[in-house]
Formats: C-alpha cells, structure tokens, sequence
C-alpha cells in the first residue's frame, strides 16, 4: 500500500547534460531540504547511464526513487517504482512482472489516460501550468483541471508543471496528495535551499 506521504514533494531530475556530473548531489541537496521522494527522468541519457545514475541516487538519499518511463530501467538499478506516460508500458503490464511493493505512477492529463491511470498507485497529472521542461507535456489545465482528473482517478495525485512554491500551496488546498517539481528546485544554484521554500509552502 503506498504512502501518500512520499508524494508530497517530488523531485524530478533536471536533464541538462552539462550538469550531470553534479546531478547525484543536487538531488541529495534537493531532499536535504524536504524532498520526500525523487523521480529520475532522464530523456537525453542513454539506458546505461540512467541505471548508473539512479543507483548512485539511491544509494544516497533516504527517500524512495522512481525513474520515468522505463520499468526495467527501475527494477535494474533498485528503484523503489517507475513512472509511466500515455507512450509506456501500461501499468497492467508492469504489474505483471514488477515485484511486490513496486511503487507505479501514471500521467494524468486527458481523458485517453485515464483507464491506465486508474490502475496506478498514484497519478501525476499536468501540465498544471506552462512548462518548458517537457515538450510534449500538451495544453496547461490548472487548478480546476487538476481537481477534476484527480476525482475521475480516485488515486493519490501530485500536480506537475509550471509548480513554484505559491502555486503548490493552491495544490494542496486543491486536494493534492502533493507537487512534483523541476526547475523550482534544480534551475538554481541551492537545490536545498529551494526545495525547504516549496517544503514550507505546503505545510512540511
């Protein structure tokens, strides 16, 4: 049974290529400040590189970690679950294979993925503001959108895209089990820093 408390701050990896090398501390940093959980997403690595990087992830944070879009990816490097889109293995399918306990998240944004994410222990649903961390991420729906999708899903939801500290506070008095951040963490110099502000704006 998932722990809606591990959703209430997500950290998802930034993927700048020239800042990689850092990436295992900035996300240490990012929970140091409140991050109960990270979701390593990684599109411009190759396979290899993100089992070498979750595991060193893993290894150094004490909260669970999730990795996008790839389950074998997460079950290869001893992740805690993945998380998958409307394009990934659907959650039925991973559940077929994937250990007990094995944490699945699924996006939520429109109304095609909403049987796969009824299946999932919890849902990511967005993009709730405009994002330029995802290009592909579709039509921002807002606070009423979220609210929305996350009564047809009846699972846990953590609001992705667009989140800075103001606007994940209006997600939690939304019903949100959480936010699930980027750039408001990682952009900056001080990931801790940043993550203790958004911790703070939503009651932690």
């Amino acid at each position: 049974m998932l722990d809606p408390k591990i959703l209430r701050l997500v950290a998802i990896t930034d993927d700048v290529e020239d800042q990689r090398s850092t990436l295992v501390d900035r996300v240490a940093a990012a929970v140091r400040g409140g991050a109960t959980s990270v979701q390593v997403r990684l599109k411009r690595a190759t396979p290899r590189e993100v089992v070498e990087i979750t595991k060193a992830i893993v290894s150094k944070v004490p909260v669970p970690v999730v990795v996008n879009d790839r389950a074998d990816i997460a079950l290869a490097a001893g992740a805690a679950g993945v998380h998958v889109g409307e394009a990934d293995l659907p959650v039925t399918a991973i559940r077929r294979f994937a250990p007990a306990g094995f944490i699945i998240g699924a996006s939520l944004g429109a109304e095609a993925e909403l049987a796969n994410a009824k299946e999932a222990d919890y849902v990511g649903i967005g993009p709730l503001f405009a994002t330029d961390t995802k290009d592909d991420a579709g039509r921002a729906i807002g606070i009423d959108g979220f609210r929305k999708f996350a009564g047809l899903a009846g699972r846990p939801a953590v609001a992705v895209g667009g989140l800075t500290a103001d606007r994940a506070a209006q997600v939690i008095a939304a019903g949100g089990a959480g936010v699930a951040v980027i750039n408001a963490i990682f952009k900056g110099s001080d990931p801790e820093s940043a993550a203790r502000s958004i911790a703070a704006a939503i009651g932690m």
